[in-house]
């Protein structure tokens, strides 16, 4: 503490990313990153845009990679809003189409983000319960309020909704925003982007950072009516004009594009993870159906944290939350056939 801080910043509970160690080498199954590499033709483009152009400010509305994403969803530019990650694309959601008098609803056991911002832009919330089986039942958000936003697929518990529920929400609540956060999306379950024309209170966020490879590129984005498009751009512009670079915009712009290598590194990693819920069921683990790239286990004698951390020390990282509800479980990310191979393998000895 510090005698310098605001008011603010004394009051903040930041949010806490997976371990990063570097003692040594690990399996990382942690922090839910695609375990193959970017498109070659992402990786070319960065590369191509590494040139003395970079003396130069980028474009501030990144429109060639608003049209690669328009053309992908078959909508226009004007319904796209793209960010510094979807982490900061959420942050200008919260501040710019989320803060009012009634309540903002979010589940109980979801991104932990969601509270982070909430306290941060002082945005008055209110949690939502995960039924017992840890399904998001959007029966339950029948509250007044200023706004709801859920993952679907949820993290940490992997399971997904079916438009058909989403769109009764977007019935009920049209008088406030619902956003659709969908990092997961395309590991198996279905976006929501195509319900945006008939719903104009509706925006979807996504991200690079899972099924494109780009983690490290920082490249997000958001797509709903112009009008909610148009509030985040404001918001932005008096943020920062320029969020995203060069090199960041021809990367994940040429990433969109490359459909082929998307959708076949999305297969492998969904065959991946069904070959290793079987292993765990047959080990004996509780595993929620996941339409994303991590499960969500419960080891046989609910011992999550012991097991977290006898796997970390043979070099393998998985992520543990020790909050209520959910001690017993642990996430683990679908990494490549040879890594879920050692995995399962080091799992079996303990």
């Amino acid at each position: 503490m510090s005698q310098y801080w605001s008011k603010l910043v004394h009051n903040l509970d930041p949010y806490v990313p997976g371990e990063q160690p570097k003692d040594q080498r690990y399996i990382k199954l942690n922090t839910n990153e695609c375990p193959y590499p970017p498109s070659p033709n992402a990786l070319a483009a960065i590369h191509a845009a590494a040139d003395e152009r970079l003396r130069l400010y980028p474009d501030p509305n990144a429109d060639e990679l608003k049209d690669a994403i328009a053309d992908y969803y078959n909508v226009q530019r004007a319904n796209i809003f793209v960010g510094n990650g979807s982490d900061e694309v959420l942050a200008h959601v919260f501040q710019g189409l989320l803060k009012h008098d009634a309540p903002l609803l979010y589940p109980d056991i979801s991104y932990s983000f969601y509270p982070v911002y909430a306290n941060l832009y002082q945005i008055n919330a209110q949690q939502i319960p995960l039924r017992e089986d840890f399904r998001v039942c959007l029966g339950d958000y029948a509250v007044d309020n200023g706004g709801i936003i859920f993952p679907n697929p949820n993290a940490p518990t992997s399971m997904a909704l079916g438009l058909d529920a989403i769109e009764a929400l977007l019935e009920t609540h049209d008088k406030s925003v619902v956003v659709v956060d969908e990092a997961y999306v395309d590991f198996g379950a279905q976006t929501a982007i195509p319900l945006i024309d008939k719903y104009p209170n509706l925006l979807v966020v996504q991200t690079f950072s899972k099924s494109r490879s780009l983690a490290g590129l920082r490249v997000g984005f958001a797509v709903g009516h112009p009008d909610l498009i148009n509030a985040l751009e404001r918001v932005k512009n008096s943020f920062n004009s320029y969020p995203l670079g060069r090199m960041a915009i021809a990367g994940a712009a040429a990433a969109m594009r490359d459909k082929a290598y998307f959708e076949d590194t999305c297969q492998k990693i969904i065959a991946t993870r069904e070959m290793t819920v079987q292993s765990l069921t047959e080990m004996g683990f509780s595993v929620l159906p996941s339409a994303a790239n991590f499960v969500f286990a419960r080891p046989p004698a609910g011992n999550a944290e012991s097991l977290y951390l006898a796997l970390k020390q043979r070099g393998v990282l998985v992520r543990y939350f020790n909050k209520p509800r959910i001690n017993e479980y642990l996430r683990i990310t679908i990494g490549t056939d040879e890594e879920m191979a050692t995995f399962l393998s080091v799992l079996a000895e303990l």
